[in-house]
């Protein structure tokens, strides 16, 4: 399971939310485009944080964070599953509080006091890998990339869809 985000214009998203099925063909052909240039996180239009939301959603609750930017904070109406269920979303006034509260942690907050072994107890996905013992630095270089790609977005006024493909 990958985590998926999709920045879309506010009339993207509107769209979006009353036709799932555009709005899976727009972020589809995104994706594609964007899997050959490999886009820097901010100008980007599309990100994955691969296996890593559920450690950052686990992370991010400690510290109360202001909104879900895992698993985002509403269903897309009547969408079909998108992988591992239906796309959410966030509004653009949800995006810019996100990326207002990112820039005000750093990966090192984030993770601090925080090893493996508290993710595998907490069953965190991939637990394997916490079982493992392997180091947060994973979590951290994803965290990092989602703090310039919601910059950007709430910079620009974007929503954000989210799915786990």
């Amino acid at each position: 399971m990958i985590g998926e985000y999709a920045r879309v214009t506010p009339a993207e998203l509107d769209r979006a939310l009353g036709d799932p099925e555009w709005a899976l063909k727009l972020v589809s052909g995104r994706m594609e485009a964007e899997a050959a240039q490999c886009p820097e996180p901010a100008p980007a239009r599309c990100l994955d944080i691969d296996k890593a939301w559920d450690a950052l959603g686990f992370l991010l609750r400690r510290t109360s964070f202001p909104v879900d930017i895992v698993h985002g904070e509403e269903a897309v109406p009547e969408a079909d599953d998108w992988g591992y269920g239906p796309p959410r979303y966030l509004t653009p006034e949800q995006v810019r509080g996100a990326a207002e509260a990112l820039a005000g942690i750093s990966a090192e907050s984030l993770t601090a006091g925080v090893g493996p072994a508290d993710l595998a107890a907490a069953e965190v996905y991939p637990v394997i890998v916490w079982e493992r013992g392997e180091p947060l630095d994973y979590v951290s270089a994803h965290y990092e990339l989602l703090r310039p790609f919601f910059r950007a977005a709430a910079d620009e006024g974007d929503g954000m869809l989210m799915w786990l493909g």
